[in-house]
């Protein structure tokens, strides 16, 4: 018998390990957040690094500070903001250089919701819990009376060396425990972020550090006389805004206890982490909801309580449905992430959709990859197109459709005001040859134009839906233009100039990238990006590579294939032959067998590459998270399923890795996943005899059945 406390910690939420994907090049953020959250406390142990773009690295021993903003397992550091530093005692003086901390491990604990550590060199225990704009520090001194606290405004987790701080206006109210103001910085992006800091006790004295070369804002060492607690809190709330839109979200949230947020921090977690329950042993568990939980920390929603935000051009919009979404890493996330956010939390689609268009209205074109509300331009392609094309597919009504197909077409027609060159497109060479030559072209040639077509797809899909067949008919032809670039002597897709020749000399083992390698490919080399077409024409990538037989060679010998090595800056990593799963473009290629003769191959390859490159160690994600996408991968093959072409509102079959799961879906409804003693895929039973299933009929509910890994599934026609 199942008692009571047992039940409770068997929940979804008390599998998650933060920490999970935090060791290496995973990136993850182990800090605390809640779903889709504005704010998101957390360590800093540097300020700068690939290896530090979250902040933080498990194998670290020391402590910068806690800023109170992270980006979730990106390759390029941002954010950071408002960083707090506490100590016991009142040691540190203005000729303080290093405000460091080391600490033992074994002192810090991260859930959901919740983060917390021991400063050995400071005599604190620092815990973090967090509401959606507003973060909550809570310091326990190892001594009562006088203690400091750090707070460094020119602190930011950058891109490059700095320094990123262009101008700030800071407040101090000590009475009050209050210090409030602006910061403008210039670093992955160009942004201002506003924050008011609240203390639970009322600021005795303020050194203000000396100003170090190329500083900008202050660094403040803040003294607090506790008496006789132990005790000091702080309350941080931001805005893309102004200081007044930190001060009401700040109001908003109130004056809930510590303990009462963290207790709603991880009730909002487990709501979410409830719509899918597996069955498994605790560690695949562990896995996979630690999975789930990444998938969902970004987007973050920016908008104050107000609806207001800051957009991409620094105007101030006012957000129609109150959300506006921002770390929109969409050249990762539009292959899976954005397509499990229509199973598990449809409710945020719309607004994310929402998002995009008002994006455009700013702007002038949609989004690519955004942070704080502000566009990098990182990336190729237009990846917000299949995202738009997936949610109409689907049925989701939250949004003007014919303003949507607008933005999808200006994006992908006109020149990009305000964007600098390396974002614009040469839409004028791209549709007069069918493809980007590279003698016209700085380079990614191939990737560019495979990429455009998966965007071109997604107009197509759209403009077909609303009727406008003459767009649609030539977004369509664009879009098949991958065929230009295909090899048949090599196998691959491979770079022509203005003349039609080939790229010569060329090795396809070979990866590229524009920052360490430039050359025709993102990092990527020609076998990786060879199935890009697969991801909006399964049909079309397969009949140019032979037929169901010719795909079932192709995908062999892309498995085998020796690669030339790990290499974590061009995107070579958890290989297997030329699979790299620790990039994105690899990502679905696994899955096409099952649109070959030799179906069960894929099932077979795609639980080794869940087992082999995703545990529940520190180290158990290979490659970026990406904001969750190397995670949602790992959802949608434990449940059997995977959105190849991502803009089509249908998932790719395969093998589910859990023998049972069960999604608890919209209005109540609930889908049951189960792997059993059978030949065939069966919904609610009737069979299936094509390698995909619809969105409508999984968010119908039902009963969907698998053959085990080992059983025969009629090849591919």
């Amino acid at each position: 018998m199942v008692t009571p406390v047992e039940a409770l910690e068997k929940q979804p939420l008390n599998y998650v390990d933060p920490f999970i994907g935090t060791d290496g090049t995973g990136h993850v953020f182990p800090g605390a957040v809640v779903p889709f959250g504005m704010v998101a406390p957390g360590p800093d142990m540097e300020d700068r690094g690939w290896s530090y773009s979250s902040g933080y690295q498990y194998q670290g021993r020391s402590i910068l500070g806690f800023s109170n903003t992270h980006i979730s397992g990106a390759g390029i550091g941002e954010l950071g903001d408002v960083l707090l530093q506490p100590s016991s005692g009142t040691r540190w003086t203005r000729k303080t250089v290093n405000f460091r901390s080391s600490f033992d491990k074994v002192t810090e604990k991260a859930s959901p919701g919740y983060y917390a550590v021991t400063l050995k060199d400071h005599g604190v225990r620092v815990e973090l819990t967090v509401g959606q704009r507003v973060a909550i520090q809570r310091y326990r001194f190892d001594h009562s009376g006088k203690v400091q606290v750090l707070l460094d405004l020119q602190h930011g987790i950058l891109f490059g060396d700095g320094p990123r701080v262009l101008k700030s206006e800071v407040k101090t109210d000590a009475v009050r425990g209050e210090i409030s103001g602006t910061v403008w910085s210039k670093n992955w992006v160009e942004r201002e972020a506003s924050f008011i800091v609240r203390f639970s006790r009322p600021i005795s004295n303020v050194i203000t550090l000396p100003t170090r070369p190329g500083d900008q804002a202050p660094r403040l060492i803040l003294e607090f006389d506790l008496r006789q607690s132990r005790t000091l809190e702080a309350r941080i709330a931001l805005s893309t805004v102004d200081v007044a839109g930190a001060r009401a979200n700040l109001a908003a949230f109130g004056q809930p206890r510590f303990d009462v947020v963290v207790q709603s921090a991880r009730s909002q977690w487990s709501t979410l982490l409830q719509r899918i329950e597996i069955e498994g042993s605790d560690r695949e568990k562990r896995i996979f909801y630690s999975a789930l939980y990444r998938t969902l920390i970004h987007p973050s929603d920016i908008a104050d309580v107000d609806g207001r935000v800051r957009g991409p051009t620094g105007q101030i919009i006012n957000a129609k449905t109150g959300h506006y979404y921002s770390t929109m890493s969409l050249w990762d996330t539009f292959r899976g992430v954005h397509p499990l956010f229509t199973l598990i939390v449809p409710e945020r689609v719309d607004g994310m959709i929402q998002t995009m268009i008002e994006h455009h209205r700013a702007q002038g074109y949609l989004p690519l990859w955004t942070a704080w509300g502000r566009e990098t331009w990182t990336m190729i392609g237009n990846p917000a197109l299949p995202v738009i094309a997936d949610a109409v597919a689907k049925g989701f009504q939250g949004f003007d459709k014919t303003e949507a197909l607008a933005a999808m077409i200006a994006t992908s027609t006109d020149p990009r005001p305000g964007a600098p060159a390396w974002a614009q497109r040469d839409w004028r060479a791209y549709e007069e040859f069918g493809y980007l030559p590279y003698d016209l072209n700085e380079g990614e040639a191939v990737s560019k134009t495979l990429e455009y077509g998966i965007g071109d797809d997604a107009v197509a899909r759209v403009a077909r839906h609303l009727g406008r067949h003459e767009i649609a008919q030539r977004f369509e032809v664009r879009a098949a233009g991958y065929r230009h670039l295909f090899d048949p002597s090599t196998q691959t897709m491979r770079a022509r100039n203005k003349a039609g020749g080939w790229r010569t000399p060329f090795d396809p083992l070979v990866p590229t990238s524009p920052m360490n390698n430039p050359g025709d490919y993102t990092e990527a080399n020609a076998w990786q990006y060879t199935a890009t077409p697969a991801l909006h024409d399964v049909e079309g990538f397969r009949a140019l590579v032979g037929g169901s037989s010719g795909l079932s060679r192709w995908l062999d010998q892309f498995f085998s294939l020796p690669s030339l090595g790990d290499n974590k800056h061009l995107g070579q990593e958890a290989l297997i032959g030329q699979y790299a799963h620790g990039n994105e473009p690899s990502h679905h290629i696994a899955w096409l067998y099952a649109y070959s003769d030799s179906p069960e191959r894929g099932y077979k390859m795609i639980e080794r590459i869940a087992r082999t490159f995703y545990s529940d160690r520190p180290d158990g994600i290979i490659g970026n998270d990406d904001c969750g996408q190397m995670s949602a991968w790992y959802v949608f093959a434990t449940l059997g399923f995977y959105p190849v072409e991502a803009a089509s509102g249908r998932f790719t079959l395969g093998r589910p890795l859990a023998p049972k799961a069960t999604l608890h879906l919209a209005n109540g409804t609930v889908l049951l996943v189960e792997r059993l003693d059978m030949q065939d895929v069966e919904l609610n039973g009737r069979a299936i005899s094509e390698p995909t299933i619809d969105y409508k009929s999984l968010m119908a509910g039902g009963r969907l059945k698998f053959p085990h890994f080992n059983a025969q599934k009629p090849k591919a026609n």
